[in-house]
Order: structure tokens, then sequence, then C-alpha cells
């Protein structure tokens, strides 16, 4: 995937203020002008970030981004608000797990570094649920082996610590390999 970034704002001048302030930056970047015109473009493209205004007319940023989690939860989000009240921060943090919370008008250096620390972020924490996913794996057929080749996985060690090695027979040898190189 590539480095997808949604922009949601209401106002077009905003859209395009954070446009600029990313141009240089290797990002594909989307906009959408509401919450519910986000949740559109989420249902047909991947991002990675999400940075969307607070206060926009029917769904607000804490709503949008509290559907962004729930929906697409690996998604890293990000608020950014003309008017930014305690209430407000709060129930946005609370619900939507918001990233950075960001004020207009912004600083473009701490955006972009906040979006190159949120992308960091989002590859580490995907590396994280793939490596997961392999030990998962792994362990069940450490598991199916160990039932169908009893003491297999046990690990013996002499008195200098070296491994030792159970003597299998060239049969035994043979059935595991056809059992589970074969199955690649």
């Amino acid at each position: 995937m590539n480095h997808g970034i949604l922009l949601v704002d209401d106002e077009p001048n905003v859209l395009s203020a954070l446009q600029r302030a990313l141009l240089d930056e290797p990002y594909d970047i989307l906009t959408a002008t509401s919450g519910e015109k986000g949740l559109e473009c989420l249902e047909k493209n991947q991002v990675k970030i999400i940075v969307s205004d607070e206060r926009m007319p029917g769904m607000g940023g804490a709503e949008f981004l509290s559907q962004v989690k729930e929906k697409y939860p690996s998604v890293i989000r990000i608020m950014l608000t003309g008017h930014a009240s305690v209430e407000s921060t709060m129930k946005a943090v609370n619900s939507g797990e918001i990233y950075r919370f960001f004020t207009k008008p912004w600083s473009d250096t701490e955006l972009i570094l906040a979006l190159r620390s949120a992308l960091e972020k989002y590859d580490l924490e995907a590396e994280n649920r793939r490596l997961l996913k392999t030990v998962v794996r792994q362990s069940q057929e450490l598991k199916d082996m160990e039932r169908r080749f009893p003491g297999i996985t046990e690990v013996e060690r002499d008195a200098s610590g070296c491994f030792v090695m159970p003597e299998l027979s060239d049969d035994e040898i043979a059935q595991i390999i056809a059992t589970y190189c074969d199955e690649e």
C-alpha cells in the first residue's frame, strides 16, 4: 500500500492549504468535504492516515473519526480544528482514539513531522500484525508436529549448553520431510 492520506474538511480553502503543505511529501492524497463523503471514500480507497476537521456540518469530526476507528481500526486518526474546546477535544480523543490534535492555523512543519511519525507508527503496527500471524501459524505447526511425532519439539542441552539432537532413523526423517515439506 502506498502512503495514502485522507483529508476531510468542509472548507475547500483548508483542503487546498493542506494539500499545498504536503506537496513535496510522497503521499497519495485524497480529500472529502464531509464525514459522510470521507466514509464513502474509505469504502473505495485504502489510506494509512486521516486528518479531519472537528466542526463540520452534519457528521462532526469526532463522530466521523469514531466511526473510522470502528470500521478501519488500523488507520491513524488526526484531528484538526479552529475551535478547540476542552469538551470536543476530550470527546474526540476518547471516542476516536486520536493520534494527534492540531489547531488552525497549524504549523506546516509540525504537521509534516506528525504525518511522518504517524506513517512510521502505522507501518510498525502493520509489521507487528504480520509477525504475530507468522508466530501463531508457526506455533500451530509446532503443535501439529508434536502431535504427530511426540517429543520432536523437545530441546535437550548437554552440560556445556550445546544442543543434543536425538537420533532419528532415515524413515522418520523421510516421513517428517514428506509431511511438512510437501505441503508447501
